[in-house]
């Protein structure tokens, strides 16, 4: 026998050989004898729906235990709404484990937007949200406004009210709007110390004898702030 004919005839047999592997690999073969028949999955389900995942999931675990992608998984089920991190592993012999964490949405954003607790701007999904507060400013200074909120929040709670809305201008000026409809005006200088003094006296201004809103504040003064009322409540009519 040639060298040559030796030659095709060791690879015809490491061909022959190989075809089964492949097959198994690439789920020709072996999606019967090494189904998936477990999918654990771990994740909070508050926002992300389950039976998304698992739809999700199921279709791409068809083809047998060898031919079932983790990566091909973890792009897609990272791709479904309110997903953060996924982390897909495959158990011998019938089982596949998949991981992830939610995005936990913090804020309202410009640009139909959400802002995650940790920072992070995101696209907002489809589902209804959580009734979050609304914050403007420039995107890199978003950890900004959420430690801002962090701080300035229990301020007004313990004044009766909350943080509607919080916005930091381009040129470093704070202010906010509060459930209440009251506006403040903080400033760039000290803000959190400014709103500290002012929610101090705000229990005791919203007394007013005439029955007036207290609708803004400019707290923007070195020795004091700029107060505007709305218009004095109409005497009730005789019964």
């Amino acid at each position: 026998m040639s060298a040559a004919r030796q030659l095709l005839a060791w690879a015809i047999a490491l061909s022959l050989l190989a075809l089964p592997v492949v097959g198994v690999l690439q789920g020709w073969l072996g999606d019967e004898r090494w189904p998936i028949r477990v999918l654990a999955l771990q994740a909070p389900f508050k926002l992300v729906d389950e039976a998304s995942v698992r739809d999700t999931v199921a279709p791409m675990a068809e083809r047998g235990f060898f031919a079932t992608d983790p990566a091909a998984i973890r792009e897609a089920v990272a791709a479904l709404p309110w997903v953060d991190r996924v982390d897909v592993r495959k158990r011998w012999p019938d089982r596949i484990e998949v991981r992830l964490s939610e995005l936990r949405p913090y804020a309202h954003w410009s640009g139909n937007r959400l802002l995650s607790d940790d920072g992070r701007l995101f696209a907002a999904p489809t589902a209804a949200t959580a009734r979050l507060p609304r914050f403007d400013g420039a995107d890199d200074r978003a950890p900004d406004l959420i430690a801002f909120h962090r701080d300035a929040r229990p301020l007004l709670i313990r004044a009766g009210d909350d943080v509607r809305e919080l916005r930091l201008s381009a040129r470093g000026g704070w202010s906010l709007v509060t459930d209440s409809g009251l506006s403040i005006e903080l400033g760039r200088s000290d803000p959190l110390a400014r709103l500290g003094r002012f929610v101090r006296l705000l229990p005791t201004l919203r007394q007013d004898p005439a029955g007036r809103a207290l609708l803004s504040a400019d707290l923007r003064y070195t020795n004091g702030f700029a107060l505007t009322w709305g218009e004095p409540a109409l005497p009730s009519s005789p019964a």
